[in-house]
């Protein structure tokens, strides 16, 4: 989805621990303008350890944003003052969605057009996190299969606007659109 020249959008799906975080860490590590978007909130003290262990694997010089609901603001306001936005990760933005608007499809499908859209025109490149959810186990509940789908359909939305979607494996990337060798 090249509309602006030397733009690249990647997104990095994967298991849990699959080596995600590490893939699109190491794309942003090759230019000297990053701005990381973090879409975890410290709910519980799991999350707090892990938020920091993620915080200590950065370069320092990287800009943090903590954006849980609104990547489309994200994108606007910090794409065009940077040459990668990495997002981490898609998993959780759509756990934030489903607890913010209480299910309202209506209200999630609006901010996920606005972040499509700001997807699409962002001036620089991106690469995304997000787990691949789609070859689980069921889950048993109501909740737990709506944000699957939730999940499985954004995953869709972000691989049909990048360049490219690598999936990652035991820590071993695979192209699945575009190339693994993606240029950041």
């Amino acid at each position: 989805m090249r509309d602006i020249p030397g733009k690249a959008i990647t997104l990095v799906l994967g298991g849990v621990r699959s080596g995600k975080s590490r893939f699109a860490q190491s794309l942003a590590e090759r230019v000297t303008s990053v701005v990381f978007v973090a879409t975890a909130q410290a709910l519980d003290h799991e999350m707090q350890v892990k938020i920091q262990r993620h915080q200590a694997e950065r370069p320092e010089q990287w800009r943090t944003v903590e954006e849980p609901l609104d990547l489309d603001r994200a994108l606007v306001e910090e794409g065009p003052r940077h040459q990668l936005v990495l997002i981490d990760c898609l998993t959780l933005y759509a756990a934030n969605l489903l607890a913010a608007e209480s299910g309202n499809l209506a209200v999630m499908e609006q901010r996920l057009q606005r972040f499509y859209a700001a997807l699409r025109s962002v001036p620089c490149s991106v690469a995304i996190v997000s787990n691949e959810v789609g070859s689980g186990v069921v889950p048993a509940s109501p909740d737990g299969r709506s944000y699957r789908d939730l999940l499985g359909e954004i995953n869709q939305r972000v691989a049909s606007i990048a360049d490219n979607v690598v999936l990652m494996v035991a820590g071993l990337p695979l192209a699945l659109k575009g190339t693994a060798e993606v240029r950041a």
